[in-house]
Order: C-alpha cells, then sequence, then structure tokens
C-alpha cells in the first residue's frame, strides 16, 4: 500500500521534471553572432635550380631581423628543383625557423634580410617588411 507522501513525491518529481524541461525549451537566444578572429603574417621565399642541374641538394635559409637570425635547413631531391618555405613557419612542423638556441621565429613587425645557402655558398636572398597587424571584431546583431 502507497502512502501518501510517496504519491506526493512522484506528483512533485513529474512536475520540476515537466518545469525544467519547459526551462530548457525557453532558453533565450542569442543576442548577437560571436566569431573569433586570428591574422598571421609570413612570407613565402623560396629557391630553385633551374635547369636542375645539382640533382639533390640541401637549401639552408637564414633570415635576419629584430637583432636575431633564424634559420631553417631543407633537403631538395632531385627531380624537384626548389623548395618555398615560409616565414616565420608555425613551430608545429618537424621543421621551423629557430634561433641557434632552438627559439622559434615569431612574426615580429619590422625590416628582414634574408639568404639561401647551397653547398656553403649563398645563391639567392633579399629583404622583406614583416608587417604590423590587428583585429577587428564586429559583432552582427541578429534581426528582429
Amino acid at each position: 500500500m502507497q502512502t501518501s507522501t510517496s504519491v506526493f513525491g512522484k506528483r512533485v518529481g513529474g512536475l520540476l521534471g515537466l518545469l525544467f524541461a519547459l526551462l530548457l525549451l525557453s532558453a533565450p537566444k542569442a543576442q548577437a553572432q560571436t566569431w573569433l578572429v586570428s591574422t598571421d603574417p609570413f612570407v613565402k621565399i623560396g629557391v630553385s635550380d633551374k635547369f636542375g642541374q645539382l640533382g639533390s641538394y640541401t637549401a639552408k635559409f637564414v633570415v635576419n631581423g629584430n637583432g636575431k637570425e633564424y634559420s631553417l635547413v631543407r633537403q631538395v631531391e632531385k627531380g624537384q628543383n626548389g623548395v618555398d618555405v615560409l616565414f616565420p613557419s608555425p613551430p608545429t612542423e618537424a621543421d621551423f625557423f629557430q634561433t641557434s638556441a632552438g627559439i622559434a621565429a615569431n612574426a615580429n613587425p619590422g625590416s628582414y634580410t634574408w639568404y639561401c645557402e647551397v653547398g656553403g655558398k649563398r645563391v639567392a636572398g633579399g629583404r622583406f617588411v614583416m608587417p604590423t597587424v590587428a583585429n577587428d571584431v564586429t559583432v552582427v546583431e541578429r534581426t528582429r
């Protein structure tokens, strides 16, 4: 035989469950879209043995800027002729631009020079300016 307390408890529990479900269904909608923003400047530099005379070779890229020197070594296989690299390269890659102490390069604004060595000789070089970047976030209101 059930007591009135257990019947009352079941009714209250069911009522609370129903109220909770209604609360979830009537939750307020977001008033604006939310966006995550990122801006990553980089420069692509590269060299190519135009006529493929070397076969395979090792290209050492060196970038100087903001008082630091960064390097990256890439092996170029026969038939490939050339290679392009990104500065700064993400440190999550197996090979990335880094100082002799192993510190990864970053995209600090400023003037940089670069050169590439193959077989101990400079074969190419140049300069670039890393820009200052900033992010603007626009709030997109919901239409009513």
